[in-house]
């Protein structure tokens, strides 16, 4: 997170701008005129809805950001310009178009339930005159750029022309375009960075539906080598996100209470391009853009997100439950894969836990990012210590483990050895202890490093389980 609080990227949103109009109240009887409810305004709220959303998102995270579209001759579209100025929105590529409608979508609330809503826009496409005048606008100032949004909201902006235009001048000039699409035919997006569908936008795009992991995986690689993307990431609600580049990867996350889903795909547009323009990799920045979507929809409307509320609810997750840590062989191998973190292992019975053990495991978790443990088995701890062993149960061990901060992953084994789970896991770092000075150390072929820690004199099980007995 330091990295990003350092960064300030410079991004150009492209795509429909809208008002958001907001209407709160309160609903407490109904109509004598017709069998609806009667809600009485206490609070009525203008916002940038659309591309302006990913505005809101880009600069609540810090970001420099410029802005490419077209609004009409009326009073949303003052409105919306004016907006863009006072937020210090680079505006110079909002192009107004004589005889379009504004798009503004009017929203009643109630006790945090969306009653209606109305819209009042023009869907069809801008002019070719418009279009002309945004793609000359780009092209002068691109190079300010560090990376293109696309904002598909069907409104007519992102014409096939336009958007073909868009892509083709940003590759050339080694930008990436990311794309949060609309519709069923995804060719206009040919040659983008990455798209980011939401299921059910991905399954009516690719004509699959969406109940498996397989099927899953069949649409989004079906998009990203169908389309000639980089990545195509498909949001999956409450399930977290799957991103395909080489192969699958399934980020899952741990929902909060969901009170409005409105503009979450904006929010995950604008986080994944803040990220990458501040360095950080696919799978990093899909990360963080699946923090941001669970603190927006979390919130009521159109919200915006900022790295300390990201921050907050990251560390929520890390100490909800340490049980999220303990993980099958299969489980951290999905969960490893294609990771760009230093990945470290150990093992051990750990049946005890003391002193001794969380120096070391402390040691272990500062030689890369992430510590998988490998937890041996009751079984495996009495075939390898003795009949009276363990003193704690597998489920206990692994609780205990899981508290510690120092700790990412707990994982069960059953053999002597751990060689399977390492083969799985493949670290980056082995780490055993001082004992193994001139042994072999059972899986250091896979590992690309194997690093051993000596450990606290004095401090071990079986010296505790003696002064239990009173032998010393």
């Amino acid at each position: 997170m330091d990295s990003l609080r350092k960064a300030k990227p410079a991004i150009l949103v492209v795509g429909d701008l809208m008002i958001d109009h907001y209407l709160w109240g309160k609903c407490e009887r109904i109509s004598p005129e017709a069998p609806v409810q009667v809600v009485e305004v206490t609070r009525e709220e203008y916002l940038m809805g659309g591309a302006g959303n990913v505005v809101n998102n880009l600069l609540a995270l810090g970001a420099s950001v410029g802005v490419s579209s077209v609004i009409g001759e009326d009073e949303s579209g003052d409105f919306i310009r004016q907006r863009l100025r006072d937020k210090g929105v680079n505006a110079e590529g909002l192009i107004t178009e004589s005889g379009r409608k504004t798009t503004k979508k009017s929203r009643v609330i109630a006790l945090h339930q969306q009653i209606v809503r109305v819209d009042k826009e023009n869907r069809e496409d801008i002019s070719e005159a418009s279009q002309r005048k945004i793609l000359e606008k780009i092209t002068a100032d691109i190079d300010r750029y560090d990376a293109v949004l696309l904002s598909d909201y069907a409104k007519g902006v992102l014409t096939e022309k336009l958007t073909q235009d868009i892509i083709a001048l940003a590759r050339r000039k080694e930008k990436p375009v990311l794309v949060d699409p609309k519709g069923a035919d995804y060719s206009k997006y040919r040659g983008a960075t990455l798209i980011t569908p939401n299921r059910k936008e991905a399954a009516q795009a690719t004509g699959i539906l969406l109940d498996s992991d397989e099927r899953l995986h069949e649409a989004g690689m079906q998009l990203k080598n169908g389309l000639d993307l980089d990545f195509a990431i498909i949001t999956l609600s409450e399930d977290g996100m799957a991103i395909f580049a080489q192969d699958m990867t399934k980020i899952p996350t741990v929902a909060r209470e969901v009170y409005d889903v409105t503009g979450a795909g904006d929010t995950v547009l604008a986080s994944l391009g803040f990220a990458l323009c501040s360095g950080k990799n696919i799978i990093e920045a899909a990360h963080f853009a699946n923090s941001a979507a669970a603190v927006a929809v979390s919130k009521v409307g159109s919200a915006t997100v900022t790295l300390d509320e990201i921050a907050a609810y990251e560390q929520r997750l890390r100490r909800k439950s340490s049980s999220a840590k303990i993980k099958s062989t299969e489980e951290i191998g999905a969960l490893l894969q294609n990771s760009a973190k230093k990945v470290v292992f150990t093992n051990g019975c750990f049946d005890i836990l003391h002193a001794g053990h969380v120096k070391y495991l402390e040691e272990a978790k500062s030689y890369g990012d992430i510590l998988v443990l490998g937890l041996n088995s009751d079984a495996s701890v009495k075939r390898l210590k003795g009949e009276s062993r363990p003193v704690n149960c597998w489920e206990d061990r692994a609780a205990v483990l899981a508290a510690l901060e120092s700790v990412d992953f707990v994982v069960g084994f059953d053999e002597d050895t751990p060689y399977e789970l390492i083969k799985t896991v493949q670290p980056d770092i082995l780490v055993k202890g001082g004992d193994y000075e001139g042994k072999e150390v059972v899986g250091s072929n896979i590992a690309k490093e194997t690093r051993l820690v000596q450990f606290v004199e004095g401090k071990s099980t079986t010296k505790i389980i003696e002064r239990a007995k009173g032998s010393c």
